[in-house]
């Protein structure tokens, strides 16, 4: 296979696209160049251990782009001031730029209205809301919540806290040898008691894309409201959340080139209206006595305490960086420099890759013969090439495929055909070490 050219991938040939591309059709793509969004990355700009930095661990962070960086430095340097709270210039500048990021937000997942957007810490605090909220009063005794064997533990610790609480039941939807759930598989666990079904939208361990929509459509259909982990599925895949139908979608903001310690839970404006608040003090309140409080409205009911002001407004710089570039060029490119990563690891003797579902993105999780998956990541940062090595936050996923750790490269925008030779020249020095 030839390197890629400054052009990214050729994207409008037909070997740049596999056969399934959720989000995306037959229409001639926007040009993207992963060459030239590269320098948009400074921490690309740096050697590791005596040789270029070969960044291939995005599913745990992605690298950020200056224009986020400058977003950040730029709060902390000229609108260093709280939010919602002041009526000085510096106040209302932050305010604006805060609750811009908002209406970005908004469009970005297709919300029908801005008041559905809630700023979290991430995707874990999402989940927990949603589970310790809206699971207080819809969980009883005998209830049961439905997720899948392929779920992160932030999307399996919570639910078994408000199953304990309440009484209810946890269910787990079986993945097959290839790392998918059947949609067949998770309907048969929906029952008249399942009244949540929460599953990821993209797999962080294996990088399966799971089939959203219907199984969101089934849970409906069954009574169920749906969370769907978006952790991997924002920063990879077109998100709808009117078009895929479900009640709670759930993202971090570090994931999506933008700041850690920020992320969005997307709720349908009905149940959060129903729904207690799950912290208490600062914006959530409306009026507060000894005797009794009264909260605010939507968002803030859920938005207790001072914001991560500068990370969500680089999350706003994020999103016009993303759209600055294309979603679908990216997109594009992403599945491309994933088949060629597939078709080269394969052919490497000894190795294995651990979930080949023919829906993927973004994700390579693999073992090698006689080399332990942490031995495999400290010799390819002697290298320069960072990857992922350990359970992933998925012990359930790695005790399905009898493993105890995979080793996972994960893509961002900005990596290319040349980021996966150097990862084989690396595991190339690992085999002979080993062998």
């Amino acid at each position: 296979m030839e390197p890629n050219d400054d052009r990214a991938t050729l994207l409008n040939s037909p070997s740049a696209h596999p056969p399934r591309a959720p989000g995306l059709d037959n229409q001639t793509l926007p040009l993207f160049s992963a060459k030239h969004a590269r320098e948009d990355f400074p921490a690309l700009n740096q050697e590791v251990n005596g040789q270029p930095l070969t960044y291939l661990d995005s599913g745990a962070t992605a690298l950020k782009p200056q224009c986020v960086i400058d977003a950040v430095s730029g709060v902390y340097g000229r609108d260093c001031a709280n939010v919602h709270r002041g009526v000085h210039t510096l106040s209302q500048r932050a305010t604006a730029a805060y609750e811009g990021t908002r209406d970005k937000v908004q469009g970005f997942l297709g919300a029908s209205a801005r008041e559905e957007i809630l700023f979290t810490r991430g995707t874990t605090e999402g989940v927990n809301l949603v589970a310790s909220s809206y699971g207080q009063h819809a969980l009883g005794e005998g209830d049961e919540v439905l997720i899948t064997a392929l779920e992160h533990h932030s999307n399996i610790v919570p639910w078994q806290l408000a199953c304990e609480r309440a009484g209810a039941k946890l269910v787990v939807a079986p993945i097959t040898d290839s790392g998918e759930v059947l949609l067949e598989d998770f309907c048969a666990k929906l029952t008249e008691r399942t009244k949540v079904a929460a599953f990821a939208h993209v797999s962080n361990a294996l990088g399966t894309v799971l089939p959203v929509e219907e199984m969101t459509h089934a849970a409906h259909d069954a009574g169920a409201v749906v969370l769907i982990d978006g952790a991997q599925g924002a920063p990879h895949l077109h998100v709808d959340v009117e078009e895929l139908g479900c009640d709670f979608y759930a993202f971090s903001a570090h994931k999506l080139y933008a700041p850690t310690g920020v992320g969005v839970l997307y709720g349908r404006r009905a149940l959060l209206e129903a729904m207690p608040p799950y912290q208490g003090g600062g914006d959530m309140i409306d009026r507060v006595t000894f005797e009794r409080t009264t909260y605010n409205d939507l968002p803030y009911k859920f938005e207790a305490g001072t914001p991560n002001i500068a990370g969500v407004i680089g999350l706003g710089a994020a999103l016009d960086y993303l759209q600055r570039l294309g979603p679908l060029g990216i997109e594009a490119h992403e599945r491309a420099v994933l088949e060629y990563a597939s078709d080269a690891l394969g052919d490497i003797r000894g190795l294995r890759v651990v979930g080949d579902a023919p829906s993927k993105v973004a994700v390579i999780s693999f073992v090698m013969e006689g080399a332990h998956p942490n031995d495999i990541g400290e010799i390819l940062d002697q290298h320069g090439v960072a990857i992922r090595t350990g359970h992933h936050c998925a012990q359930p996923v790695m005790d399905r495929f009898s493993v105890p750790a995979t080793a996972r490269m994960s893509l961002g925008l900005y990596n290319t055909r040349e980021d996966i030779d150097a990862l084989l020249r690396g595991l190339h020095a690992v085999k002979k070490l080993f062998s």
